[in-house]
């Protein structure tokens, strides 16, 4: 009866990670220096890898520094699509910042880092 109830779990999970699953080209970006008070954005592609369409329920920066956009629309199977990630650069020196995103139906959010160093503006 174990060995049964194991299996149907094992077949369950397989089916829905066959259904909805994402697969970032790449989840980091570095901006390297760049100059204080100009904004730079990065976009981070992505693909669904499942037989469903994927929606993006939230996209959350760990601070008001950072700013993430991304289609409301859900992404059909097989379709690439980004997540544009702006950075402020107000304030000098090194940073390094995340930005979570939750698919619906996809268990674990994903992380997805920038990092940079502001510099003063030359004049």
């Amino acid at each position: 009866m174990k060995q049964l109830l194991f299996a149907l779990a094992l077949f369950i999970c397989v089916g829905v990670s066959a259904q909805f699953g994402v697969n970032f080209k790449t989840a980091t970006h570095s901006f390297g220096k760049i100059a204080q008070n100009k904004p730079v954005t990065y976009e981070f592609s992505f693909t669904n890898t499942g037989t469903k369409p994927l929606v993006i329920e939230t996209a959350t920066a760990g601070c008001g520094c950072t700013t993430p956009a991304y289609t409301k629309q859900p992404i059909a199977a097989g379709k690439t699509e980004k997540i544009k990630v702006t950075y402020n650069a107000a304030n000098l020196g090194a940073f390094v910042k995340d930005v979570t995103v939750k698919f619906a139906n996809v268990a674990e959010p994903i992380v997805l880092k920038i990092d940079g160093e502001v510099v003063a503006e030359k004049k």
